[in-house]
């Protein structure tokens, strides 16, 4: 395992390519290679910060290292836009490189590209999100137990006024596969315990679509009477806690998140957002590289040695995964997460607009 622990703002930006426009020259596919691969990686945006700060970059320095420096990452952010992202796709596999890591936006929609991949003999891994297809490995986190540890933090927030209280619900993008485990995770855990008065689904992840729900969900209930807010990701966290603001809110409840962004560890730090859910995405991207090189090389037992699990999609059953356990940050354990982690270093959290709070939590 390589030093998870070095800070990802000091990673090393070792050869690649960037497309759409797509750099790099790409290299005919074959099932096993030697050191000279290029691994195709497809990120659904940039609104959720760490897919450009750590996701890409612990990806490509670990296909470096472990092709002695000759592996490259050819590398292209669809920026929310599904039709971008399917001619990407299609780029990568005209280029043919030779495995494609994909975080699909539409699980659905990019499945016709996945055949056309494996069509032309080129893997393809599906990152961070199962898409649909016949993909050949899965790498993700206990996406049903994220749901599951954001309804539960807001539970045990409100205690026993739990069952009286109100709660909006701002789920993610019904056209991510993730958004149906995260939902069904947060709702076995929120059953017969909260009131979930609205309910609202966030196309693209949007921030300004979640903002200008929840300023209806405010209208109709009324500020002060919110008690809780179900945010299916730290993107939507901050737009649901810039509402609240904006509508002259003299507290701020209980507000989820998830994805651990440095924004919403530094409304963790000063009160404003309640808990993030941290799914060690350093460890989550390094074993996607790992899982593409062996891939490519033919190296099967090290291979299945990382895809022990077994998911099931709508179009395959007993995709080999590999699922990353996930954890909530609160106050109390970002020194035990995020910075014993390396991805922020205390200085990076504590700017001098949170260093006092910083210094009420003990973090220096």
């Amino acid at each position: 395992m390589t030093a998870l622990t070095a800070s990802a703002s000091a990673l090393a930006l070792t050869a690649c390519g960037v497309i759409d426009g797509i750099g790099g020259s790409g290299s005919s596919a074959s099932p096993e290679k030697g050191d000279d691969i290029t691994a195709g990686l497809l990120l659904p945006d940039k609104d959720t910060a760490r897919f450009e700060n750590f996701d890409y970059p612990v990806i490509k320095k670990e296909v470096a290292t472990l092709t002695q420096g000759k592996g490259k990452v050819v590398y292209a952010n669809a920026e929310a836009s599904q039709d971008k992202q399917s001619r990407q796709f299609r780029q990568m596999v005209d280029q043919k490189v030779d495995v494609i890591l994909v975080d699909a936006l539409d699980a659905r929609a990019i499945a016709p590209e996945v055949r056309k991949a494996k069509d032309a003999g080129i893997p393809v891994i599906a990152y961070d999100r199962l898409a649909q297809g016949p993909i050949d490995a899965y790498v993700s986190h206990d996406n049903e137990l994220v749901g599951e540890v954001q309804a539960r933090a807001i539970n045990d927030a409100l205690g026993s006024n739990a069952a009286s209280s109100k709660i909006v619900m701002m789920n993610g993008d019904p056209a991510d596969t993730n958004y149906a485990k995260y939902k069904e995770g947060a709702l076995k855990e929120f059953e017969n315990k909260v009131r979930i008065v609205k309910k609202y689904d966030t196309a693209k992840w949007s921030p300004a679509v979640a903002k200008a729900n929840m300023k209806k969900a405010i209208q109709s209930i009324g500020v002060d009477n919110i008690a809780a807010v179900y945010a299916a990701n730290d993107g939507l966290a901050g737009a649901v806690i810039d509402a609240l603001k904006e509508a002259g809110a003299t507290r701020i409840p209980p507000v989820t998140g998830q994805d651990a962004n440095l924004d919403a560890v530094q409304r963790i730090v000063s009160g404003e957002q309640h808990m993030t859910v941290y799914k060690p995405f350093l460890e989550l991207a390094t074993r996607a590289a790992e899982m593409a090189v062996y891939t490519v090389q033919g190296h099967h037992i090290q291979f299945e040695a990382l895809t022990q699990d077994r998911v099931d999609s709508p179009t395959e059953k007993k995709i080999p995964a590999m699922l990353v356990p996930a954890v909530a940050l609160t106050k109390d354990n970002i020194k035990d997460t995020v910075i014993a982690d390396g991805v922020y270093s205390v200085k990076e959290i504590c700017t001098a607009k949170y260093a006092a709070d910083c210094a009420a939590i003990g973090l220096k």
